[in-house]
């Protein structure tokens, strides 16, 4: 078992969630989009932020895509942020 399948079995008992309910390759398909396309620290709060979207009963699968979208779309996202009125 490498460090990242122990590290994830670990967490999940410790959190008593189940294992089979992280799909740990997306999160992490997520967090890379972020931390190239947006910063690199934005990427662990990227990840908190959707814990709190899934504890809130947000479809783990929409919120992941919609924030792929927004770190793929960030350049543009920001730009129409600072031109609102």
């Amino acid at each position: 078992m490498n460090v990242l399948n122990e590290w994830t079995a670990l967490a999940c008992k410790e959190l008593g969630i189940d294992p089979a309910a992280v799909d740990r390759d997306q999160i992490l398909d997520l967090t890379k989009e972020v931390a190239h396309g947006v910063a690199r620290p934005a990427a662990p709060l990227t990840a908190y932020l959707l814990g709190l979207a899934q504890g809130s009963g947000s479809a783990p699968e929409d919120a992941v895509a919609k924030l792929i979208t927004l770190a793929k779309n960030w350049g543009q996202a920001t730009t129409e942020t600072l031109t609102d009125s």
